[in-house]
């Protein structure tokens, strides 16, 4: 194979990355190599490659070089082995490269932004690793599981194929559900002038429709002026973002927007899910050219706190499980969030145990940054590439912890396999889920 196969990885068989392969020429990568260099990148990518030293110290920080100690799997040999030979070579490199090179930037990062917080010039080799996913993107060079999630959204503004009609069928039933709990319960649809635009990503209304409920229990209890929309814009994930296809990801974020605008609602709030929080208000925004969001963006995990800071909310009784709690890299690195975290799962809980580290420190999921949805055939990769999670997992649990509170779609798909794999037999809940458990509700 190329040079630029590391000694000791084996490239994985995938309908994307290798079909992707046929349709490539030397000067077709040389040409969109460079076009994207000279049109979409500039001071901050030359200032990154300029200033490494090649120091190594970013090596501590990755889940992945923690757990099989390669030293092709630090952040810095990613680099090295990508956007460093695409530099020194000016964009003259080959299809076997390339291939190589998805592998790495799709599959062997996560995007996760540990790595920045230990190198001593704070390099962010996310971004850097994103360049590289933006070439094969353009390229052709995807992930087939990835590539086939990102068509979706193009097709439906959803990443689960979910129909218009199935969307609302969706809300009515839930909120049909909540009835039987709360008479007067609504989950109210296209109100216009809500405080409140309460989005959620596709996989809720397909695989997880219990949130749904229980978020509208939370609001109405709370006695909240809420809303959910009826037509696309209701979901704010976003693996376009994950996989180099920014057009996409800016006409997502446009739709979100434009819906929430279109409703008149005061602010967003966003559901459980860090990389959505991530791309509407960091990413797609600025694609978009906002240097912020046009309309007030909050993450559950702040409204939660809230309504509990406020006595919106009530405890009847403390979830009497012990738990620890695992820090979403988007919402704790990217944005300062752990606090509040800890504030709902103290209010909540009898018992809270922390895994080591913590906070902004903790690791990764390693489902997060698009990972997770390269699909079945990276799947063991990445749970063997996070056996350091598992080993975190594991002292949290011989110090008592039964439950696991992950308050990140993303982080309990990557959590699951971890504690499958690795028979660590303990509990995964949503913050969500912790509330409605033990909150107070009105008696019929």
């Amino acid at each position: 194979m190329a040079e630029s196969v590391s000694e000791g990885q084996s490239l994985i068989a995938d309908e994307g990355l290798d079909k992707g392969l046929d349709r490539l020429t030397p000067d077709k990568i040389e040409k969109t190599i460079n076009s994207i260099l000279k049109n979409e990148t500039g001071a901050r990518l030359k200032t990154y490659v300029s200033t490494c030293i090649h120091c190594g110290l970013c090596s501590e920080a990755c889940h992945v070089y923690l757990s099989n100690h390669d030293p092709a799997c630090t952040p810095v040999g990613k680099i090295k082995l990508t956007i460093w030979e695409i530099l020194k070579k000016k964009g003259k490199v080959d299809a076997p490269f390339i291939r190589r090179a998805a592998e790495i930037a799709y599959t062997e990062c996560n995007l996760c932004r540990r790595c920045a917080m230990y190198c001593p010039f704070g390099i962010d080799i996310a971004y850097m690793i994103s360049i590289v996913r933006r070439i094969c993107h353009r390229l052709g060079v995807t992930p087939h599981y990835l590539q086939d999630t990102a068509q979706s959204h193009s097709a439906t503004f959803n990443q689960m194929w979910v129909k218009d009609d199935e969307w609302i069928d969706t809300l009515q039933w839930q909120e049909e559900d909540a009835q039987d709990e709360i008479a007067d319960l609504r989950i109210p649809i296209d109100k216009e002038g809500a405080d409140i635009f309460y989005s959620v990503i596709a996989p809720e209304p397909k695989f997880r429709a219990q949130l749904i409920y229980q978020a509208a229990v939370i609001f109405h209890v709370a006695g909240l002026n809420w809303t959910m929309p009826a037509t696309p814009g209701w979901d704010n994930s976003d693996m376009c973002m994950f996989s180099g296809d920014n057009e996409m990801m800016g006409r997502l974020k446009k739709s979100h927007f434009e819906t929430a605008m279109r409703l008149k609602a005061k602010k967003i709030v966003m559901g459980e899910c860090g990389h959505a929080f991530r791309s509407v208000y960091d990413m797609g925004n600025r694609w978009l050219g906002y240097s912020e969001p046009p309309i007030p963006i909050v993450h559950s995990i702040q409204l939660f706190s809230e309504l509990l800071r406020d006595g919106r909310i009530k405890i009847a009784k403390k979830y009497d499980k012990t738990v620890t709690l695992h820090d979403p890299c988007n919402t704790v690195r990217g944005a300062g969030l752990h606090e509040m975290i800890r504030m709902v799962a103290h209010e909540t809980c009898e018992k809270v145990v922390e895994m080591h580290p913590n906070r902004e420190h903790n690791y990764c999921c390693n489902a997060g940054g698009g990972v997770i949805n390269c699909g079945p055939p990276f799947k063991n990769k990445r749970v063997e590439n996070n056996s350091i999670k598992a080993d975190q997992l594991k002292d949290a649990k011989n110090r008592g912890a039964e439950t696991v509170i992950a308050p990140c779609h993303n982080c309990h798909g990557g959590l699951e396999d971890i504690i499958h794999t690795y028979n660590l037999d303990m509990e995964l809940k949503f913050l969500g889920d912790i509330i409605y458990e033990c909150m107070e509700k009105p008696e019929e």
